[in-house]
């Protein structure tokens, strides 16, 4: 590993924070655009059904790949 275990963790969440927030839009439907009632008081643009987990999990394996190649990156410049 190229890196101390502190700082990989560090990169890695950096990388997964990143991800996240890439990932977040896709498949987000407001109320409107799913042609559901918008209850009161409610935003316009809320999103219907987040599927926050299924986000997540998918964050999570994207992130890993990127750091691996990171990793790998860093082992090849490290040599």
């Amino acid at each position: 590993m190229p890196f101390p275990l502190p700082l990989a963790l560090a990169i890695y969440v950096t990388i997964w924070w990143i991800v996240l927030f890439a990932v977040l839009p896709f498949g987000v439907r407001s109320a409107d655009e799913a042609g559901e009632e918008l209850p009161e008081g409610s935003d316009p643009g809320a999103p219907v059904a987040p599927q926050l987990l299924k986000k997540a999990a998918a964050t999570t394996v994207i992130a890993a790949v990127i750091f691996g190649f990171v990793a790998l990156a860093a082992n090849y410049v490290a040599r």
